[in-house]
């Protein structure tokens, strides 16, 4: 979402590494930027809505030179997209000025209170709340990081800032509940990010802010509180991540690049887990054998594309570990008043780590049953979520840069095998033949992949069939239903035709009636054991001449006409078959996408980190 960059440089302008580290967060949606730098004692903003190229041009129509600067690219909640709302936001005297990713829940009673005090608003921001009560603290004779501590104290709901002022010159002071900030180290400069990839060419040292802390940061070092407002020591890592990681590598977006990336990313996913054909239970954490022997049931909790692929995994957990397994979308099960059960082990998904619905989720589970067993998958080992939950599984699929997850779904399916394969040898209950055969697939399945990625052309040709749809189904059975949902999301998000998964035999109970020669229906159709059953639901629909698009592995016989089409896909055995079916699905997404003109790595309205609700 939002992103925020901080730098204090000894000697050295702060604008360019901030126009630098505002490019790297493009990836995460925004629509509107801007820098606040401290020069000649004074804090002198500029704006822009629109791309962050539209701010570097204004940049070079008024150069700064100050060294302490704080930049953001804001993704619009509170206000329309405009410059008055556009952040940084200063304080009435324009002597402190704040950046902000989050959501203040208790604005308007804080608007109110500071109109009160005589304060004048100029934007429809929740933000600007901040800028004026720092203000206020610092008129009561603290200083900027005592300021920050009060206000920070009256602040309900998500955030992270940061905020400087023409009264502390020569430091920022940041502060995080909720929303992730990191601090970077460099040589006589520091700096503060929302995420480590703004930094990376700058530094691969930093230091994560814990819920509660407040950062004071100079070029030569910085301090931490918490949020009882105690001095503590908060560790550097050095971050995995490298500049690499964010080229395109001749790819004409990173979406492609990141669809293609899938063999490397489910390679090792793979070898971190699975060591001369056995899995290591220890790669989930160290007390994850005894945590497994525990548990009886088992709760998936997550958002978008990391709940498809938790649905998905109740398909291979019931069966293979014999455990009830539970999938919820986290933005409603924090709300519905769940029931905590001993024995059940809660598996959060994310490729963020910071998505905001699901780590409320798991503090909320840590609150209320402290007794439960808590594991993360997720794709970045320094995120809110490995460090809070007690066992983790990381998916190595690099960084990923589209909005759209491509890579980042796969290896949660992966992960997610992996795990069931585990619960069902600590159970005894997954045949040692079946074990042999997943785990065998799995050391295979990149080159299956890369046989679906050869479906590139045959599926840019179908593209311009889609160009002028406005709406389209996607139909699966079984584990595949899944599949169906993730496809339909695809396509939906990166261009814009409305796309509905369904269980194919639910066609009856409704999305029957939608079925005509302009509604094309996209089945997977895998050799499984439900492949019978879905051949009559779609003998439903060419029956009222819908377009049947058929994703369908060799083995499955199905019978074409005129009005069906069959891509085929590399065969696979069906505990794996998902994985390798959902490859050509982004690929036909992507190629739509394009072919109708549309920003693939940057849909409209959407950003690729939600950490606000």
């Amino acid at each position: 979402m939002c992103g925020i960059v901080g730098a204090v440089r000894k000697n050295k302008a702060a604008v360019p590494v901030l126009i630098q580290g505002l490019k790297a967060l493009e990836y995460r949606g925004y629509d509107s930027a801007g820098v606040a730098v401290i020069e000649d004692g004074k804090i002198t903003c500029v704006k822009s809505v629109g791309k962050v190229a539209e701010l570097e041009k204004r940049l070079h129509e008024q150069p700064l030179k100050g060294s302490v600067g704080i930049a953001h690219t804001r993704w619009a909640t509170h206000g329309v997209p405009s410059e008055k709302n556009a952040h940084p936001h200063l304080s009435d005297g324009k002597q402190v000025a704040v950046v902000h990713n989050g959501i203040i829940e208790n604005h308007e009673k804080l608007r109110a209170l500071l109109e009160s005090r005589g304060y004048k608003f100029s934007s429809e921001t929740d933000t600007e709340v901040i800028a004026h009560l720092v203000d206020y603290y610092l008129s009561g004779e603290s200083d900027l990081f005592e300021a920050v501590e009060k206000t920070v104290r009256e602040l309900k709901g998500a955030y992270a800032i940061a905020v400087v002022s023409s009264n502390a010159p020569d430091k920022i002071v940041a502060a995080r509940s909720g929303s992730p900030l990191v601090v970077g180290f460099g040589n006589e400069e520091m700096f503060v990010a929302s995420d480590v990839s703004a930094l990376i060419s700058e530094t691969n040292n930093f230091t994560y802010l814990e819920d509660g802390d407040v950062a004071e940061i100079f070029a030569d070092g910085c301090a931490f509180r918490n949020a009882s407002g105690k001095r503590v020591h908060r560790p550097m890592i050095q971050s995995e991540l490298t500049a690499n990681d964010t080229s395109l590598h001749g790819f004409q977006h990173f979406m492609q690049k990141e669809i293609y990336d899938q063999p490397k990313a489910i390679r090792d996913t793979v070898k971190e887990v699975l060591v001369g054909g056995e899995i290591r239970e220890d790669s989930f954490g160290k007390k994850a054998l005894s945590v497994f022997r525990k548990i009886s049931s088992v709760q998936i909790i997550a958002c978008g594309t990391s709940y498809h692929a938790g649905l998905a995994a109740k398909y291979w957990i019931e069966p293979l570990a014999d455990l009830p397994c539970n999938v919820d979308v986290a933005s409603e099960y924090r709300y519905r008043n769940p029931r905590f059960r001993k024995g059940t082990l809660y598996v959060f998904i994310s490729q963020s780590g910071e998505t905001a619905d699901t780590l409320a989720c798991l503090n909320m589970i840590k609150k209320e049953s402290p007794d439960s067993h808590t594991l993360a998958i997720c794709n970045v080992p320094e995120s809110s979520l490995t460090r809070e939950a007690e066992l983790t599984v990381f998916t190595r699929a690099g960084k990923e840069i589209g909005v759209a997850s491509t890579k980042a779904f796969t290896t949660q399916l992966v992960a997610l095998l992996l795990l069931t394969v585990v619960l069902g040898c600590v159970r005894k209950t997954i045949p040692l033949q079946t074990k042999k055969l997943i785990t065998k697939g799995l050391i295979e399945l990149p080159e299956k992949i890369e046989e679906a990625l050869l479906l590139d052309s045959t599926l840019r040709a179908l593209a311009p069939k889609f160009v002028k749809k406005e709406h389209c189904l996607f139909l699966g059975r079984g584990i595949e239903y899944p599949i169906a949902l993730e496809g339909a999301l695809k396509l939906k998000e990166i261009s814009y035709i409305h796309a509905e998964g369904y269980q194919a035999g639910e066609l009856k109970h409704g999305p029957l009636a939608l079925v005509d020669e302009e509604m094309p229906v996209i089945a997977v159709a895998p050799n499984d054991a439900l492949a019978g059953k879905l051949q009559s639901n779609l003998k439903e629909v060419r029956a009222r001449n819908g377009k049947l698009f058929i994703f369908a592995s060799p083995e499955t016989k199905i019978v074409k006409d005129e009005g069906t089409e069959i891509i085929l896909i590399p065969e696979v055995d069906e505990l794996l078959a998902p994985i390798v079916a959902i490859v050509p699905l982004q690929l036909f997404a992507y190629h739509v996408a394009v072919l109708r003109g549309k920003d693939v790595d940057k849909p409209r309205n959407l950003a690729k980190s939600v950490t606000v609700e």
